[in-house]
């Protein structure tokens, strides 16, 4: 008898056949009616194509990655893309600038400096409940400027601190004690993560998409012009929401000497910072540097992101190794590639200037801020597909009825990253936070249902203050 171990395993599927059927059903039928008068045909097609994209983006049938790349191949060989089209989002400057920026935040993550960030904080604001869930979204928007994976951050750094604390403090779902501190930390520290996310151009990947797409509009947005218009109603929110969340999801657990404590003995553990911490610190403030001042040097956001990293890898503080490793980067780097092409294609062959036609009548004459105000809300309130499939026409929208287009870029960036407040799969953190089950479901879309209304409040009401201060409208 052979022996079992020799016997080629097999290996799980990674493919739902069921859901991908789907995804070919919504492209074929797409595909198959009529090109409306006004259109070009390619773009009908792309139309298709795209869309079923989205369906294969919500519905995962298979990885991202690979469903992008499915995308992309059937769109050459279909015609409807040349080859040179097809693969022209992968000399993008933006998908540059996230694979760079994913690099940097495998430094943060391989060095242990954004665990030693988590652990200063606790250190400092851990010795109630609510000012240890203000260490954490601190954490968090001190991380966010140069990691633009929420879910490295959330996952890779606050989580694991939060669960090991909860667990010290005998707080944890599978004791059913939950409803001690782990809870009230867990949905603070995703609310967190999602404010932080809408704050700085390369806090989550989406966020150059977006600015992308705006460009492509005649809307240009640096680094430094989305920070400063997104610092405070942020800043704001991040001083509400927590605290609203402790009055209303309040820990059972309010003082909390330990966390301190923990946080002091896991420092000395570490010990001093080592070298590599130290390179780490100061590419970190070089990004910084260069991001908020490129603008007036003339030197690029990717440019800068690329130094950064070449930075640490003369220095040895990042291995091409772990470059070759980072594999959400470069899944990244085809998914987002392919998307910022088919969005590009479609604005080039004329589909979004002929949507944009036929709907801003629809929308009426009048001032631009009612229209404004009420397609802003359509889009948080119904956004459930990636940011390049209802960004570019909605921000077309925008500037046809009037609203100043830097504005209406911003507001809706800001909302692709605000709406996720709302569940527990609205942003990649959210299910690995939820899947905790420190945070009842129920509770969970109650809350985020109420902290969505605070968000649009503060960063349309304040927010849009800030911005009139900044010329913006």
């Amino acid at each position: 008898m052979a022996d079992k171990a020799l016997r080629p395993t097999s290996r799980p599927a990674r493919v739902d056949a069921a859901r991908l059927g789907v995804v070919a059903l919504v492209g074929a039928l797409l595909w198959l009616v009529p090109v409306p008068e006004g259109v070009e045909p390619r773009a009908w097609q792309l139309l298709a194509v795209f869309v079923a994209t989205m369906v294969g983006i919500i519905l995962r049938p298979m990885p991202m990655g690979a469903l992008a790349f499915v995308s992309v191949s059937f769109a050459v060989l279909s015609g409807t893309l040349t080859i040179g089209e097809a693969t022209g989002g992968f000399g993008s400057t933006v998908v540059w600038l996230v694979v760079a920026a994913f690099f940097i935040a495998t430094a943060f993550v391989k060095t242990g400096f954004g665990t030693r960030i988590a652990y200063h904080f606790m250190r400092l604001l851990g010795k109630r409940s609510l000012g240890l869930a203000y260490g954490f979204v601190v954490t968090d928007l001190v991380l966010a400027p140069a990691i633009p994976s929420n879910t490295a951050r959330a996952g890779g750094v606050i989580f694991p601190i939060l669960k090991s604390l909860c667990v010290s403090l005998g707080s944890d779902a599978a004791l059913g004690t939950q409803r001690r501190i782990a809870g009230f930390l867990t949905f603070t520290a995703y609310q967190g993560v999602v404010i932080t996310s809408a704050m700085f151009l390369t806090a989550m990947a989406a966020n150059p998409l977006a600015a992308s797409l705006a460009a492509q509009q005649g809307v240009e947005i640096s680094w430094a012009l989305w920070a400063v218009a997104g610092f405070v109603p942020g800043v704001l929110s991040l001083l509400v929401v927590p605290a609203l969340i402790y009055r209303l999801y309040p820990p059972e657990i309010t003082h909390t000497p330990e966390a301190p404590a923990l946080a002091r003995q896991r420092l000395r553990e570490m010990g001093p910072m080592s070298r590599d911490e130290w390179v780490l610190l100061a590419v970190f403030v070089f990004l910084l540097t260069l991001w908020i001042l490129g603008g007036t040097l003339g030197i690029s956001a990717t440019a800068t992101a690329l130094a950064g990293v070449a930075a640490m890898l003369a220095t040895g503080a990042l291995a091409w190794e772990d470059i070759l490793e980072e594999r959400s980067g470069w899944d990244t780097f085809i998914w987002f590639a392919v998307l910022v092409m088919m969005a590009t294609q479609l604005g080039e062959l004329g589909l979004l200037a002929w949507f944009t036609d036929r709907v801003s009548g629809v929308l009426g004459a009048g001032h631009w801020l009612p229209s404004f105000l009420g397609l802003s809300l359509i889009y948080f309130y119904v956004h459930s597909a990636h940011v390049s499939a209802m960004y570019a026409p909605f921000l077309a929208l925008a500037i046809a009825v009037g609203t100043p287009p830097v504005l209406a870029a911003l507001v809706l960036a800001f909302f692709s990253n605000l709406f996720a407040s709302m569940t527990h799969y609205g942003t990649a953190p959210a299910p690995i936070l939820f899947g905790s089950g420190n945070v009842e479901i129920g509770d969970w879309w109650r809350l985020g249902a109420l902290i969505s209304v605070v968000n649009i409040v503060i960063w349309l009401g304040a927010g849009s203050l800030w911005w009139r201060l900044l010329g913006l409208w």
